[in-house]
């Protein structure tokens, strides 16, 4: 209905700014969206019509049944508020005549939501059943509100909660509401302690709340009462089945069931797969034949899920348990069994216990097994062994294995109740015992003959004792000993193990004169005692041993004579004698050999052994030759010794003076650490001329001018004491003595020349000659004057000069000291 002046034109204006915020609901024409409920001024103007060509007409709205809508000055408008509950869309023809053209266009006008709606549940009283086993969290029920704002929007967002659970026994906790789905499901506490016996009903009061649950939210509250019942899911029986079971197979041997709503049975444990299966309905099937020796017994874990895969309840066991058949032969743990029993063992002695092993159920007569000696190989006229029928014990059933084979095979058979039956073979080897000692053939062998000259190591003879027991064996083994007449070891035995023989052998020089014969002992043993019988008589026999005497060479008591003569001993004395034997008692002739200068001579009966001449030390000190003592019957026989005659020194040498000192000076003044150096020598050995000795004549203006110091055994120092002489030739009086008591010695006077020297030490002017010794030089100066005399004594210095050593520049002594000792 048009309106003319009753609304301004900046209303007008300002209504249609504001409807052109709203926007639109749909993708074509004119979409004007509008919120509900609206309590302002109408008419509501809601959106300027587009697109109207100036001049337009008759502009009219159709659609709208309730007379809502309507067109005034190109703006459409409301007369009344808008309820979305009621029609959420509009939509409107808008007509107008332009140009003399009639033309339309479609306008939708879309209500936007207001949260003006109270949510409510569906049923104001609800009820549940939960079942006794339910896990916590799974729903058993769910509560449901409707709100009727709009479902895309916040206001009509629904959270449910619970107020309250009444009785609260035997936890006030005992359900939980999902805050967005309404699903009920049993709490921690609720799943572990629910118990209808307890209680069986639940009084739930709850609320369901829009706007998410914000605190500016409508709600509305509800009552749930919950069931409590039990569950037929539970732990079936255990099962117990024979193994092997003829079929057909599967074969149903239990039955699960969850009493609540629709589920899924699935089986776990370990087991070979598809060997159980569960159906549908919680039967249990078992699809092949068991075997109990590869597993007796099986623990299924039967598994209920929702159909969405989810766990519901606590899994629960099936036990089988698998029944035995006697279906298996007792077997041996090994094929063969060695033993070891000796000759001497006695009835009853137990050789071994064989053992087989029955893999059936222990609990059972299945796995009783019987024992039985199925074979004997070799065989034997008497009854050796036997098997105890129970225990498989195996003993010896004769009286005694003596005489039996040293080997026997048994061939042991276990069986069971059902006569499943295996064997296996026992090998006993029977061992030989030291019952029979070794005897000899005869008690007495020889006389066996044998020369005094039989060469060390001759087999005299053989012989052995027999053994019964097993050859190759210790009890068959023969030890054998001499007793008696072998005192001084003059016999060894030598035993071959292998034939049990035994040698006499020659272990020392026989001696006819010494002794004549032997008579030898022998006792034979074993190196295993006896366990049956004595060694008797027969265990010991006699050699008798000749012995054939040989003419034999003489023999001297050492082979290297040591003899001492002291030098200057007059000739033909006794210095040794050499005495050999004959065993024979034949005569003995002496000679000599090596001896090339006849020094010496030996008595060809008597072996005396005397010089011929006096012998000299310092000539030769020592004599080695060769005494040859003969057989007197048989000259081919004959012993030689070495004889060595040491001279024993005698002090008859005086020591000397050896070397030249003529060209030797000495400088004064008295040059330091300036000496002559003076060898001697004793032709005598070191225990008469081993150190000698220097001493100056006791006068005191000899030892006032002149010192000797000792260098070693054999040198020493002769220098000046006194700081000054004059330049002279001077005689140096003094003895060398040697050391043996009493000492030989000898007295020299030594021309010592002392002259003035220059600083290399060379000497200046000739020594004057001494006194009463005329020269050629002094003989000439006579005869030619005083020019003569000059003139030789300058030649002569000048010759001396030339030839003259210079001195050392450390003014050390003329000569380099002897080290060791001289000649």
């Amino acid at each position: 209905m048009p309106l003319r002046g009753s609304v301004s034109t900046w209303i007008i204006a300002l209504t249609a700014a504001l409807l052109q915020t709203v926007g639109t609901c749909l993708a074509e024409a004119l979409k004007i969206g509008v919120p509900e409920n609206y309590d302002g001024i109408f008419p509501w103007y809601l959106a300027k019509l587009p697109n109207l060509p100036a001049g337009y007409r008759n502009l009219t709205v159709t659609g709208d049944d309730g007379g809502i809508f309507g067109v005034d000055s190109g703006f459409l408008y409301a007369l009344k508020p808008l309820d979305r509950e009621k029609q959420p869309i509009y939509s409107l023809q808008v007509s107008f005549t332009g140009a003399g053209v009639t033309q339309s266009f479609t306008v939708e006008v879309c209500v936007s939501d207001k949260n003006d709606n109270v949510p409510e549940f569906v049923e104001e009283s609800m009820r549940g059943v939960v079942q006794l086993g339910l896990l916590k969290g799974i729903p058993f029920m769910k509560v449901e509100a409707r709100d009727r704002d709009d479902p895309n929007t916040l206001h009509a967002e629904l959270r449910y909660s619970q107020l309250d659970q009444t009785p609260r026994i035997p936890s006030s906790q005992m359900f939980f509401i999902n805050p967005r789905t309404g699903d009920v499901s049993l709490t921690e506490e609720g799943a572990s302690t629910l118990d209808p016996e307890m209680c069986g009903r639940y009084r739930l009061t709850v609320i369901v709340k829009d706007m998410a649950g914000k605190p500016t939210a409508f709600y509305s509250t509800g009552t749930v009462t919950v069931e409590v019942t039990g569950n037929t899911w539970g732990t079936p029986d255990p099962v117990r089945l024979q193994e092997n079971l003829p079929g057909p197979y599967p074969i149903a041997i239990s039955q699960v069931k969850w009493s609540g709503s629709p589920v899924v049975y699935t089986l776990e444990g370990e087991f070979p797969e598809m060997l159980f299966t569960i159906s549908r309905e919680g039967a249990i099937f078992l699809n092949a034949p068991l075997d109990r020796e590869t597993q007796d017994q099986f623990v299924i874990s039967i598994v209920v899920e929702r159909t969405d895969g989810k766990e519901i309840a606590k899994p629960v066991e099936l036990r089988v348990m698998v029944g035995d058949t006697n279906d298996n032969r007792p077997t041996f743990p090994q094929p063969q069994y060695h033993a070891l029993i000796n000759e001497l063992a006695g009835k009853g002695t137990e050789i071994l216990t064989v053992q087989a092993a029955d893999n059936d159920d222990p609990k059972t007569d299945n796995v009783r097994i019987f024992y039985r000696l199925a074979g004997l190989t070799p065989d034997s006229p008497r009854a050796l062994f036997r098997v105890d029928r129970d225990s498989g014990v195996i003993s010896v059933q004769a009286d005694n294995m003596v005489g039996a084979a040293r080997q026997y095979i048994l061939t042991i058979t276990a069986e069971d109740a059902k006569g499943l039956n295996s064997s296996c073979t026992v090998v006993v080897d029977i061992l030989d015992q030291n019952n029979n000692p070794p005897v000899f053939s005869q008690s007495e062998y020889g006389p066996f003959h044998l020369p005094e000259d039989a060469l060390v190591g001759t087999t005299v003879t053989s012989v052995c004792a027999w053994d019964g027991d097993e050859r190759g064996r210790d009890s068959w083994l023969v030890d054998y000993r001499l007793e008696s007449g072998n005192e001084e070891d003059f016999f060894a035995l030598e035993a071959d193990r292998q034939t049990n023989e035994v040698s006499v052998i020659l272990q020392k020089v026989l001696d006819y004169e010494h002794m004549r014969g032997y008579s030898l002992v022998l006792s034979a043993r074993n190196p295993e005692a006896l366990v049956h019988g004595e060694y008797g008589p027969a265990s010991t026999a006699t050699v008798s041993i000749v012995i054939d005497d040989i003419n034999e060479g003489p023999s001297l008591p050492e082979s290297h004579y040591e003899v001492t003569v002291r030098e200057g001993e007059e000739p033909g004395r006794v210095i040794a004698t050499i005495r050999a034997s004959d065993p024979d008692s034949n005569p003995i002739r002496y000679s000599l050999r090596g001896d090339t200068k006849n020094h010496f001579t030996i008595d060809k009966d008597s072996g005396e052994l005397r010089t011929v001449q006096s012998l000299d030390r310092e000539e030769n000190s020592t004599y080695t030759m060769e005494v040859i003592a003969v057989d007197g019957k048989n000259s081919s026989l004959s012993v030689t010794a070495v004889v060595t005659v040491h001279i024993l020194d005698v002090n008859d040498n005086s020591p000397v003076l050896v070397g030249d000192y003529s060209w030797k000076y000495l400088c004064s003044p008295r040059w330091e650490e300036q000496a002559v150096v003076l060898a001697s020598r004793d032709s005598d050995g070191p225990q008469h001329g081993g150190r000698l000795n220097f001493s100056l004549r006791s006068d005191a203006t000899v030892r006032r001018n002149w010192k000797l110091t000792p260098i070693n055994d054999t040198h020493t120092n002769l220098s000046l004491n006194a700081p000054t002489l004059p330049p002279d030739v001077y005689m140096v009086p003094f003895t060398i003595s040697d050391s043996s008591s009493p000492p030989r010695s000898t007295f020299i006077n030594l021309p010592v020349t002392v002259c003035p020297c220059n600083v290399r030490g060379n000497c200046r002017t000739a020594a004057k000659q001494l006194q009463g010794m005329p020269t050629v030089e002094s003989t000439l100066g006579i005869l030619l004057g005083t020019l003569g005399v000059i003139a030789i004594i300058l030649t002569v210095v000048f010759v001396r000069l030339s030839y003259q050593n210079p001195r050392p520049k450390s003014k050390t002594s003329q000569e380099r000291l002897p080290l060791k000792a001289s000649v």
